[in-house]
């Protein structure tokens, strides 16, 4: 399955304390919010891997 993508690893996907759950910060639409929430992997186009150290990178 070729370009599928898991929330765990977006760095748009953050825990929320207040009601100790995971959310997306991104505003999704209609479609993508019913993939969202069905749980299954699929190609999301706001994907960001959540890669820290990837400025530091960049700095050397």
């Amino acid at each position: 399955m070729k370009g599928q993508t898991s929330c765990d690893s977006c760095m748009n996907y953050v825990y929320d304390e207040e009601y100790d759950y995971y959310e997306c910060q991104v505003s999704l639409d209609e479609d993508e919010m019913g993939r969202f929430l069905s749980n299954t992997l699929y190609h999301c186009p706001h994907y960001q891997y959540n890669d820290e150290y990837k400025i530091v990178r960049k700095q050397i």
